[in-house]
């Protein structure tokens, strides 16, 4: 009876020819672009605090707090009213806020998750804090979860018009609407193909 290999036995390195070394070695141009994301997810933290803190100050009564907080929403008080921190201001800094951290959130799926499937290997395993998600992770996986974050954020940004409905365009809201019902159907048509492509593999004996 042939014995088993052991699955925990470190596969011998192959060595390449040349060219397709060369070829191969590509990959690694992509490491500037996810530092440069990096690069990216630390000014999103830093707006994100910049708001924050305007949030906060004006809810201490800082004109000048909630004047630079509502001109970065692109609110404008109604005529009549003058600056007041309302539950409309807050529910869309609070929101911006949401739209904020899911960016922040798509931008680690695509470092995190690009770099492991495009790049090298992270070798998580076992490491308390690897995401759960990254266990299985490939072209396919990851772009679902990016179809879905998309879909998230695109549903913040339709709150938000939502809540300031009365102030907006209809025409803007319809293509808004438009807009992100085709996120959805996109997202739906990338989960579906996966699913008919993963079905369509003979199962691994």
């Amino acid at each position: 009876m042939a014995k088993l290999p052991d699955p925990d036995t470190p596969k011998p390195t192959v060595r390449l020819r040349p060219l397709p070394a060369f070829i191969f070695m590509s990959r690694w141009l992509q490491l500037p672009l996810y530092l440069g994301l990096i690069l990216a997810q630390c000014v999103y933290v830093f707006h994100f605090w910049v708001e924050l803190v305007h949030l906060v100050e004006a809810a201490f009564g800082n004109e000048t707090a909630l004047k630079a907080l509502t001109e970065g929403m692109g609110y404008v008080f109604p005529e009549g009213q003058g600056l007041k921190l309302t539950e409309t201001v807050i529910m869309l800094a609070v929101l911006a806020l949401i739209d904020v951290v899911m960016i922040s959130n798509l931008l680690i799926m695509v470092i995190v998750g690009g770099y492991e499937t495009f790049v090298s290997r992270m070798q998580l395993e076992g490491h308390p804090d690897e995401p759960e998600w990254l266990s299985h992770v490939n072209a396919s996986v990851l772009k679902v979860k990016l179809g879905t974050a998309i879909i998230g954020i695109s549903s913040i940004h339709l709150l938000k018009s939502f809540i300031s409905a009365d102030r907006m365009d209809p025409q803007v809201l319809k293509w808004q609407t438009i807009i992100h019902i085709a996120f959805l159907l996109s997202a739906i048509a990338i989960a579906y193909t996966d699913k008919l492509l993963n079905a369509s593999k003979p199962d691994a004996h």
